[in-house]
């Protein structure tokens, strides 16, 4: 979220920041993360939908409430960064590693100069991107 001393924008997105405070805190809600991200929590329902589809978040119903895991051993997304983890960065953001997560990360196999990253199958029913 920016302040009057920040630029109107920011290094992560806000699907990384709501990452961030469900690493921080896998029992908080929606609307908490929204107000701790500064958006909606409408924002926020799409968000934890996306990061689901991807395997990146497991949403556990508990009562009333979710709670919320995070599989660290994903890959980043971009083929610019599909050589490292959600876990690394998680840790790299965080002040400690992230609690809730599911699995460790393997190591990463440094890719040469110009060999792009695998792309994930697409789901079934899911739309392509063009």
């Amino acid at each position: 979220m920016a302040t009057e001393q920040t630029p109107g924008w920011t290094f992560l997105s806000n699907h990384s920041h709501v990452l961030v405070c469900l690493a921080a805190d896998g029992d908080l809600t929606l609307r908490e993360v929204a107000a701790r991200v500064g958006v909606t929590e409408r924002a926020v329902q799409r968000i934890v939908s996306d990061l689901e589809l991807a395997g990146v978040l497991e949403r556990t119903r508990d009562g009333r409430r979710n709670t919320y895991r995070i599989d660290a051993s994903v890959p980043l997304r971009h083929p610019l960064e599909a050589h490292c983890r959600i876990g690394s960065l998680l840790s790299m953001v965080t002040a400690a590693p992230a609690t809730r997560a599911v699995a460790k990360a393997p190591p990463i196999k440094a890719r040469p100069a110009g060999k792009a990253a695998p792309q994930a199958p697409a789901k079934a029913g899911a739309p392509r991107k063009r």
